[in-house]
């Protein structure tokens, strides 16, 4: 054996920075990616770089992707490891604009600090596939995903109520609106019209949803992605706009009487066909086309003031607020199953984005319909009862939206729920006033931004030719670095200020046109990022063909639940779209996908309110990068997270002090210990199954277990006690297991080894652990043989130096619990 680097003790500090110049000069962390046997591609989510750093979060993430990508390369596999920064994006410019500093100038100083960061932390990353959302050479492909879209009709620009945050100056998802306020800065969000560019996501609605049952996902995360998406199955009804005083006055028109040509249809989507007959009103949203066509003059006045009122809401305020209000439009419809004029009116608890923008409100039986009908003395007709329940019985203070028969429904009376709805849709259809049809929660993608940090989209507009692509040989539309790039109220983007730019000849005619001047969504950014990575060197093509065909889909991912829903659904959705495209020949990017936990401190969530954010450098300088690594995975199951508390991680460097001490120390002369043996395969077996299941906290118990075995009485190990020991640690501290194996005499890389293998037959013992009670108290444990007598244990109880010295004398009664315990008392 060669003679150990680090004869008197292990320093972590020159260990790491050794090995950290060892495999940069070996180029032991590159992937082959072109002759590689058993490719597995690796994926953890990209960071955003801040300015404050890497935080303890990412690195807890970042360690548990590494853990596991590591332990797949000791199994065989060629691992891909990439890593890259999501650096485009509002988080960006509002730092830049706070500092004063452009950020062209700030996200490569912030991704310098961040490279330094990972670097010490020991991330088996291929660093020569890196990717930066923010350079040219990358996002003129995500220009280019754009273009695949637009060809394909899945890109379109419409005029659409969004949330807009007048701090920030930008459009706001419904998911970074909390309370009726911008999640970022806090201030009141509004409702604006703006012209924007969507994807036709909802297209793909049925298909992501379906293939949801095959993937091998966390189940919360697949159940967020089906929440989201929100398939319900019911009807499109269609209530006939009568005018009372051209059909004489009547209170009900005929349900057959034909259309007349000047008769506007409102549509509704309702999961509750059954409940036609209760109908006793519709209510439309306030941005409904047929709001102005429909109201009658007299009251005209109060519906346009409640639409001005409403288009100053955000839109998540007007899903959650519980208070009713609407105006009456004078207008009237005829409910198609019995004929009866309802009252139309406009509320802002109707949504234009769902649906088809009104309800048939049946507040009998909905709790939003029943509020409103009691506020506006609206009628409430009972047309579902329960159990002990008739069409006279009253409703109460509530509404009934329990299971029951169908009453006051005419031919429909007695009919279970369940059969009624669809018994009613057919009878509706054969009238011409509805079909069956699925409505999705899912609305298109929004990915206009009108901000100055972000991809241009590809568009230009030309007065002859209308809206024109950029043509992908004239790709990257480069944005430009600009003094003035802080956002105003107009609602367009700062790039829009700039004639020098967006002024440019049409591609297709050569006359003067104006490019698009909002940029894209940093969701485009990280929705197909994982299929550039393994193409990086290619400046020609967005992704290579047969690289893709061999890589991908990605084998494994890891990242935040954060992401469960629009990440991972944004990424399968464009994935689905090139695959239609014939570009891929997958339609699901991720094979696997498992959702770490999260880090808290002592007990509450991290802030620099608190200050008890936890800077990775402070202890990565004071225990090195593989106790600070190896604490996190102990803190607590990766999937769940774990307390963050300073005294723990003390233990996992005297762990690793141990094992460094065992392999300095250990010996080849004599055989090993069959019982330290037997433990073990023990450990190998349990360390086999907890990494690929993410058990990594349990893992590392189990060697911490076994090295108190191994240096119990500190004992001086054999090799082969301590050796596979050393293959087990790696995927944890890779530093000293490099050191440690070279120090045993290796040449290679300890990854390259491969990873040890248990002997079942070493797994069954003919001894037992015995605990042994005196008095009442434990005394200790004893090994023993499996067939003990209770004359025996109690004979080796008093020979051990601890537990005898607690039997000095006769004791009063002996009980043996075979197999486990051995109660004395005296």
């Amino acid at each position: 054996m060669t003679a150990p680097v680090e004869p008197i003790g292990y320093e972590p500090a020159a260990v790491e920075a050794r090995w950290r110049e060892r495999w940069a000069a070996r180029g032991t962390n590159r992937t082959d990616l072109a002759q590689g046997d058993q490719p597995f591609y690796a994926l953890m989510m990209f960071p955003y770089p801040s300015a404050e750093g890497l935080h303890v979060g990412n690195l807890f993430a970042f360690t548990g992707c590494d853990i596991y990508a590591r332990f797949q390369r000791l199994q065989g596999h060629t691992v891909f490891e990439p890593l890259g920064y999501d650096a485009f994006g509002i988080h960006s410019e509002n730092f830049a604009l706070k500092v004063g500093r452009h950020p062209m100038e700030l996200i490569p100083s912030n991704i310098r600090n961040f490279r330094r960061q990972l670097d010490r932390a020991g991330l088996m990353v291929d660093w020569a596939q890196q990717v930066d959302t923010t350079d040219p050479a990358y996002y003129k492909w995500t220009q280019w995903v754009f273009l695949q879209l637009y060809k394909q009709g899945l890109a379109y620009k419409k005029a659409a109520a969004v949330n807009w945050c007048p701090s920030c100056k930008t459009v706001l998802a419904n998911e970074q609106v909390e309370g009726g306020h911008c999640e970022r800065c806090g201030t009141a969000v509004e409702q604006r019209f703006l012209e924007q560019w969507f994807f036709r996501i909802s297209d793909y609605a049925s298909r992501l949803l379906g293939n949801l049952e095959r993937l091998d996902w966390s189940e919360t995360t697949k159940q967020a992605q089906r929440n989201w998406i929100g398939r319900s199955d019911g009807a499109r009804l269609r209530f006939r706009v009568v005018d009372p005083v051209a059909d004489a006055g009547s209170a009900a028109v005929s349900v057959t009487s034909e259309l007349r040509a000047d008769e506007p249809i409102i549509e509704v989507f309702t999961t509750r066909p059954d409940t036609i007959f209760g109908a006793t009103y519709l209510v439309l949203a306030p941005e409904h086309p047929l709001v102005p066509q429909l109201t009658a003059p007299d009251q005209r006045a109060a519906v346009e003031a409640y639409r001005a009122r409403a288009a100053k809401q955000d839109i998540v305020s007007r899903k959650t607020t519980k208070e009713k209000t609407g105006e009456f439009t004078g207008a009237f419809a005829a409910n198609p199953a019995t004929g009866q004029l309802i009252p139309i009116w406009v509320a802002d608890y109707v949504l234009m984005e769902y649906g088809t923008g009104a309800i048939m409100a049946v507040p009998a039986h909905d709790e939003r319909d029943f509020e409103f009908a009691r506020k506006f003395g609206l009628d409430i007709v009972r047309v579902v009862a329960g159990d002990g329940e008739d069409a006279r019985t009253p409703l109460g203070d509530v509404a009934y939206v329990g299971d029951g028969r169908l009453v006051n429904s005419g031919r429909f009376d007695g009919m279970p729920v369940d059969t009624a709805k669809r018994t009613l849709t057919e009878w509706l259809e054969g009238m011409g006033a509805g079909q069956a049809v699925t409505n999705y929660r899912l609305h298109d993608w929004c990915i206009s931004r009108q901000r100055y940090w972000g991809p241009p989209i590809p568009i230009i507009y030309c007065d002859a030719c209308g809206t024109v692509p950029v043509p992908e040989a004239q790709l990257p539309v480069v944005l430009p670095e600009i003094a003035d790039f802080k956002p105003d109220d107009s609602g367009v983007s700062p790039l829009a200020r700039h004639a020098e730019w967006f002024h440019v000849p049409c591609p297709t005619c050569g006359k003067p046109a104006r490019r698009e001047t909002d940029v894209s969504d940093t969701f485009l950014d990280s929705a197909w990022y994982f299929l550039r990575y393994p193409s990086v060197p290619r400046d020609d093509v967005a992704f290579d063909r047969a690289t893709t065909r061999r890589w991908l889909p990605v084998t494994t991912y890891i990242g935040g639940n954060e992401h469960a829903v629009l990440h991972l659904l944004y990424s399968r959705f464009i994935t689905m779209v090139l695959h239609d495209q014939g570009l891929l020949d997958f339609e699901e990017p991720f094979t696997k996908f498992r959702a770490h936990g999260l880090i808290i401190r002592e007990g509450a969530k991290m802030s620099k309110s608190k200050g008890n954010v936890v800077n990775p450098d402070e202890y990565l300088e004071q225990w090195g990068a593989d106790s600070f690594r190896t604490y996190l995975m102990f803190l607590g199951p990766f999937e769940e997270g774990g307390d963050f508390r300073d005294a723990g991680i003390s233990g996992v460097k005297r762990f690793l002090d141990r094992l460094w001490a065992s392999v300095r120390d250990c010996t080849t002369d004599g055989a090993p210990d069959d019982e330290v043996l037997r433990k073990l395969h023990a450990t190998i077996k349990k360390v086999g199954e907890d990494v690929p299941a993410l058990s990594y906290n349990t893992a590392i118990a189990a060697m911490m277990e076994y090295m108190n075995v191994l240096r119990k009485g500190e004992r001086r190990c054999h090799r082969a006690e301590v050796e596979p020991v050393v293959q087990l640690v790696a995927p944890f501290a890779p530093h000293i297991a490099e050191e440690l194996w070279a120090m045993l005499g290796h040449a290679g890389s300890v990854f390259d080894s491969r990873w040890p293998a248990f002997d079942p037959a070493r797994l069954a013992s003919d001894t037992i652990e015995l605990v042994v009670q005196v008095g009442g108290k434990t005394r200790g444990k004893l090994v023993v043989p499996k067939d003990v007598t209770q004359d025996q244990a109690l004979a080796a109880a008093k020979a051990d130096p601890v537990i005898g010295r607690f039997l000095t004398g006769a004791p009063k009664k002996v009980i043996l619990v075979p197999g486990r315990l051995l109660n004395v008392v005296v």
